[in-house]
């Protein structure tokens, strides 16, 4: 289906992917809300630290009725190698929005030192690719003066960091997975838009309530040059070690609910419902996500214990 708007609108849209100059600027990274389960893509200092071989698939479908919504599918896999204190990483995203494609390739280091007893601090460093394409076929041009878009395929690359202080109740964060702020332009070189660099904190605590309950509150903050500070809370509950239930809040944005089951030991599937609370809200049906996680012990952990974070 073709969408009936401008390039010039095309330009507005990169704006929500990358804050344009001068007057769009916008939240640019893809936003999952169960961002808790795949902390390596948005901190590379996490890979390698769940002490098993992880590979996490996740797919997001935002705003269910809006034409051109954004569909982002993401894949990680990370583990340790068996050198102390180093993991290895890979991931994939592909974030689609109306006629543009991001796909995202990278690679992630982290080292984990000790402490003290019982807490560890990991440093990570992110290297990849982004490409971006635009499919000139899905608009209808009206105006022949628009700028061609035939040739606004950009490429860039990307070098990110991050911190992970944790321990086996807690877990503090700090990264960014781009430092590079990448300008693109159209044909006659006008700037379009500016990809900035976000800055990611997290935290999280697991209480245990008693030997069949367990209650993690977390918190996610973005921060990007040209957008408000996004903040995310939720709080989800372990059952039995099996069931997870729970609460997710994003400020003016959104409300969610989010469900998971650890099939075994290896396998946990989940899923997110998030409603808008937003005007664009009443232009849509809410976002669906849902992962699957698998995972395989290694000799530096016996065992998957399943665990909470």
């Amino acid at each position: 289906m073709n969408i009936k708007i401008s390039k010039l609108f095309v330009f507005m849209l990169l704006g929500c992917m990358f804050s344009a100059a001068p007057d769009v600027q916008a939240q640019q990274d893809s936003q999952f809300t169960q961002y808790m389960y795949n902390t390596v893509s948005i901190n590379s200092a996490y890979a390698g630290t769940r002490g098993s071989l992880s590979m996490l698939g996740d797919y997001r479908n935002q705003w269910i009725g809006l034409d051109g919504a954004p569909e982002t599918l993401n894949f990680s896999v990370h583990s340790p190698i068996g050198v102390q204190g180093v993991g290895l990483g890979l991931g994939f995203t592909s974030d689609k929005i109306g006629p543009s494609v991001e796909s995202i390739v990278t690679a992630d280091f982290s080292y984990t030192v000790n402490v003290s007893e019982g807490t560890q601090l990991s440093f990570g460093l992110k290297g990849g690719f982004s490409f971006l394409d635009i499919d000139p076929t899905k608009l209808v041009i009206y105006d022949p003066n628009d700028y061609d878009l035939s040739e606004n395929n950009y490429r860039s690359p990307i070098i990110g960091a991050g911190l992970y202080l944790h321990s086996e109740n807690w877990y503090l964060g700090l990264s960014s997975p781009n430092f590079l702020e990448t300008d693109h332009y159209d044909d006659v070189q006008v700037s379009t838009a500016t990809e900035k660099t976000h800055v990611y904190f997290i935290a999280g605590y697991v209480f245990t309530l008693n030997p069949n309950l367990k209650l993690k509150p977390t918190l996610l903050a973005k921060a990007v040059s040209g957008a408000p500070l996004a903040i995310d809370v939720s709080a989800n509950a372990l059952l039995y070690d099996r069931v997870t239930l729970g609460l997710a809040y994003r400020f003016d944005a959104a409300v969610s609910a989010l469900a998971g089951f650890q099939v075994n030991d290896n396998i946990m599937i989940g899923y997110a419902y998030d409603y808008d609370t937003t005007p664009l809200g009443n232009y849509n049906d809410g976002s669906h996500e849902i992962f699957l996680r698998f995972e395989l012990g290694t000799k530096l952990r016996a065992k998957v214990n399943p665990r909470f974070f």
